[in-house]
C-alpha cells in the first residue's frame, strides 16, 4: 500500500507536467499568427507607408475580437467549447495561409486592395482570437492555476517566437534581393505550420452557476485590473515603438528590437508567479501596481523625445515584465471559491474586459499622433 502511494505521486507530478506542456503549445498556437503580423511591421511600412498599418492593423483586429468575444461570453453556457476552440485554431490557420497568398498573388506589391484584403485579414485574426482565447481561460479556470499559467506563457511565447523567427529571417535576406519580403514569406509559413499542429480543446459542463453580472460584480476591481493593463500596453505597443521612437544608431533594426524585448519580457515575467513568494495575491496591490505603470505614458514620451536608445529598451522590456507578471496573477486567483461553471464563464468575462482594454488602447495610440505632420 506504502509503495503504491508512492509510485502514484511521481505519476500524478509526471501528468501534471505534461498537461502543463499542451497548454503552453495551445497558447503558443493560438496567437502565432497575428504576432507573425505584428513583427513584420517593418515590410508593411514598406509596402503602406502612408496608411499607418500597425496602428490600422490592430484597430480592425480589435472591434471584431470585442465584438465576438461579447456573443460567446453572453451565451457561454449554451455552446459547445471543444467545437468553439476548434474553430477558432482552424480560422487562425486559414487566415494565416490566406496572408501569404496575398502576398505572394500581389507579388509584394503596396495598393489600396492589397492593404483591404490585409486588414480584412486581421479581422478573422480578431474574430478567431475570441473564439480561441475566451474558450481557453474558460475552461482552464476551473483546473489547477498552473494550467492557465502555461496557457498565458504561452500566449507571450507566441510573441517571443515570432520576434526570433522575424530577427533571424532580417539576418538571413537583409542584404539579398528583395530580402525584406522574403524574409516576411519565411516567417508566414512558419505560422501556419505552427498552427496545423494544435487545434485541440476541452468541454464544459452546463450546471446552476451565478449569473454573469453577479460574477462581474463580485470581480469588478480584477476585471478593471485587467481593462487598464491592456489600455496602457496597447498604447504603447506596436503603434508608438513604430512611429515614434525616432532613428537611432539601430537603424532599421531599432523596431525589431523594441518589438523582441517586449514579447521576450512578457514571456519571461508570466512564469515568475509560479515562484510563491513572488505572486501577488492580494487583489488591492494588484490595483495599486496596475495604476502605477500609467506612470509609464510620461516616461515613454520624454524618452521618445530626449531620450537614446538604451533607456527606450528598458522602458519596453519594463512594460513587457509588468504586463505579462500581472495578467497572470489576475487570471490565477480570479477563479478561486467559485464552482466550474462559474469559473468557465468568470473567465470568459475576464477575456471579454482584457479585450475591451485591448481595443480602448489601440485607439488611444492614435493620440501619439496629434501634432506630428502627415497624420
Amino acid at each position: 500500500m506504502t509503495l503504491s502511494i508512492h509510485n502514484e505521486a511521481p505519476r500524478r507530478l509526471e501528468g501534471k507536467f505534461q498537461a502543463m506542456v499542451v497548454c503552453f503549445i495551445l497558447g503558443l498556437g493560438s496567437l502565432v499568427a497575428w504576432n507573425s503580423m505584428l513583427t513584420v511591421g517593418d515590410y508593411y511600412y514598406t509596402l503602406f507607408p502612408r496608411y499607418h498599418p500597425l496602428r490600422v492593423l490592430t484597430l480592425v483586429y480589435q472591434p471584431f475580437a470585442l465584438g465576438t468575444m461579447a456573443i460567446l461570453a453572453y451565451n457561454e453556457s449554451r455552446i459547445n467549447t471543444r467545437l468553439r476552440n476548434l474553430i477558432g485554431y482552424s480560422l487562425f490557420s486559414v487566415s494565416t495561409l490566406l496572408v501569404l497568398v496575398l502576398d505572394l498573388a500581389t507579388s509584394g506589391k503596396g495598393g489600396m486592395g492589397p492593404y483591404i484584403g490585409v486588414c480584412v485579414l486581421s479581422a478573422c485574426f480578431g474574430i478567431a482570437d475570441a473564439h480561441v482565447q475566451g474558450g481557453m481561460v474558460g475552461d482552464l479556470s476551473f483546473m489547477c492555476p498552473e494550467f492557465i499559467q502555461s496557457f498565458l506563457a504561452g500566449l507571450a511565447a507566441s510573441g517571443a517566437l515570432a520576434s526570433g523567427l522575424r530577427l533571424l529571417t532580417k539576418v538571413g535576406f537583409e542584404n539579398s534581393k528583395n530580402g525584406l519580403r522574403k524574409g516576411t514569406t519565411d516567417l508566414a509559413a512558419a505560422g501556419i505550420h505552427n498552427e496545423t499542429n494544435h487545434q485541440v480543446g476541452f468541454d464544459a459542463k452546463i450546471q446552476d452557476r451565478l449569473s454573469n453580472k453577479q460574477l462581474v460584480l463580485q470581480n469588478i476591481d480584477l476585471a478593471a485590473a485587467l481593462f487598464l493593463i491592456y489600455v496602457l500596453t496597447l498604447s504603447i505597443f506596436p503603434g508608438f515603438l513604430y512611429e515614434n521612437t525616432g532613428s537611432h544608431q539601430l537603424g532599421t533594426w531599432y523596431p525589431l528590437v523594441l518589438i523582441a524585448m517586449y514579447n521576450v519580457l512578457d514571456l519571461i515575467s508570466r512564469y515568475i508567479p509560479l515562484i510563491k513568494c513572488l505572486t501577488l495575491e492580494s487583489r488591492k496591490g494588484i490595483l495599486i501596481a496596475v495604476l502605477s505603470r500609467f506612470l509609464l505614458i510620461p516616461a515613454f514620451y520624454f524618452t521618445a523625445k530626449y531620450g537614446d536608445q538604451g533607456w527606450m529598451i528598458m522602458l519596453v522590456s519594463f512594460l513587457g515584465l509588468t504586463n505579462g507578471y500581472l495578467t497572470v496573477c489576475v487570471f490565477t486567483i480570479a477563479p478561486e471559491g467559485y464552482k466550474g461553471p462559474e469559473q468557465n464563464a468568470l473567465g470568459n468575462l475576464l477575456v471579454l474586459f482584457l479585450l475591451g482594454g485591448i481595443f480602448s488602447g489601440v485607439a488611444l495610440d492614435w493620440l501619439w499622433l496629434m501634432g506630428k505632420s502627415g497624420f
